[in-house]
């Protein structure tokens, strides 16, 4: 009887192994190594059917294709406008958050005939769904399975245009002895589907898990093959859901889509500003508002802050939606340039609505906040605050100052605070007093006075 052989791979990075490793010698990643069987049958290299010459730039021609549209405006503009016949989208979240659903009402919307594979959920299951979602499509294909070749089989029968995968993780190529959801499964059954859309010209939106500390689950290589990986965040606790597009080779990479979870599905969220300061408190110190862009949409952000003293060791510094290392060099900035004592605080920071943002022109927002909150000054609730702060406490100029103004001109306040370098530029007339600031020292008088 043959011994059966088998490999130890890395999930993350798909480096391999005959033993098994505690850490990763290529990513230094710890505990990633996974048991996989050998396969031991040689695979025949075949002489190409046809010889390929290579062109010129100038020989070959372009156009731009007609996309697929899905009808819910906020997941088309994260897509770049809509799908691309023969690319493959990956969406990942954590569990619940509502990935199904959304490929579901996607799947319904799109004017095209579409499959729909589950391999978590029976037929039945889905009906269910559909029906708690009022979906009703002569044009959506609903198929249980996860043997791949299966699957393939009848993508070539119903030939439909786009292909819902729902999820990677349980699909099974039977050439591989390997379990639904290893390294090897995972990565063979992507590439098999790739190589069908780009041959049949059809859309694929494949559906994937996260670890526990937010990674996409598979190998690394996953989100290489694949054209398009988005990011579907949230707080399951939370009604508002966040698409995110982290690679886009067919859009942009900046562009967001704002959904509420609803008991009858996701419904886009056309005016996001307008919900994430609708529970704002205005007589609270410590709240300020600012104008982050994200993609080509402007958003009002309400930045919360909360300073207490710290009795016992170390003080705390605390963040959410915001970037742990860019507070504490704000921090420093507060303490050397604006004379604003908080090395013995404890600093809480939050980001209202659950919204992540790693833009610099916040930075004024955010040292406004907490200077406000230690003073225990209210700052001007009527005004928005934009700017990036240097290292010398200087505000720097910022992009696309036009658009934050025009948002928070549209949603009632009546005065924004940006840098003297963008107000010198400024074209545009509005009925917003403009009030363009040289340092974060000015800012500060300004806006607490």
């Amino acid at each position: 009887m043959a011994k059966t052989k088998v490999k130890f791979v890395c999930t993350n990075c798909g480096c391999e192994s005959l033993r098994w490793l505690g850490k990763c010698p290529e990513c230094e990643s710890w505990n990633t190594f996974q048991e996989e069987i050998v396969e031991t049958a040689k695979h025949k290299v075949s002489a190409p059917v046809k010889s390929s010459a290579p062109k010129t730039i100038n020989e070959i021609s372009a156009f731009e294709e007609e996309r697929i549209i899905t009808k819910i405006e906020e997941f088309d503009r994260v897509l770049g406008g809509g799908l691309i016949s023969g690319s493959v989208v990956l969406i990942a979240g954590d569990p619940g958050i509502g990935k199904s659903t959304l490929v579901l009402q996607a799947a319904a919307k799109i004017n095209k005939t579409v499959l729909y594979v589950s391999g978590e959920e029976s037929a039945q299951q889905i009906k269910l769904r559909a029906s708690r979602l009022k979906i009703n499509s002569e044009s959506l294909l609903i198929l249980a399975e996860t043997d791949l070749h299966t699957i393939q089989h009848v993508i070539k029968t119903a030939n439909p245009k786009v292909v819902i995968i729902d999820s990677i993780q349980t699909m099974v190529n039977a050439n591989y002895e390997n379990s639904a959801g290893t390294v090897t499964q995972i990565r063979e059954c992507t590439a098999t589907l790739l190589e069908s859309a780009k041959h049949d010209n059809f859309s694929v939106i494949i559906v994937g898990h996260v670890t526990k500390d937010g990674t996409i689950a598979g190998p690394k290589i996953l989100e290489h093959i694949v054209d398009t990986v988005i990011q579907f965040e949230g707080d399951v606790k939370n009604s508002y859901r966040i698409l995110r597009a982290i690679k886009n080779r067919f859009g942009s990479t900046n562009e967001i889509g704002i959904f509420e979870m609803h008991d009858t599905g996701l419904a886009e969220v056309t005016n996001p500003s307008k919900v994430f300061l609708g529970d704002r408190a205005t007589l609270i110190s410590g709240n300020v508002v600012t104008a982050s862009i994200e993609g080509t949409r402007p958003l009002l952000i309400e930045v919360q802050a909360l300073v207490t003293p710290s009795h016992f060791g170390n003080p705390q510094r605390v963040t959410t939606g915001f970037d742990y290392r860019r507070l504490s060099i704000l921090l420093a900035v507060l303490e050397k340039r604006a004379n604003i004592r908080v090395s013995a605080h404890n600093v809480f920071l939050n980001l209202a609505g659950g919204v992540k943002i790693d833009e610099p022109a916040i930075d004024l927002a955010v040292c406004c906040a907490i200077a406000s909150n230690l003073t225990d000054k209210i700052a001007d609730p009527n005004s928005v605050v934009v700017g990036e702060v240097g290292l010398g406490g200087e505000l720097r100029s910022i992009s696309q100052i036009e658009k934050r103004i025009v948002e928070s001109e549209k949603l009632g306040f009546s005065r924004i605070f940006i840098p003297a370098a963008n107000k010198k530029l400024l074209k545009l007339k509005s009925s917003i007093k403009v009030i363009g600031v040289e340092n974060l020292s000015e800012a500060l008088t300004l806006l607490l006075a």
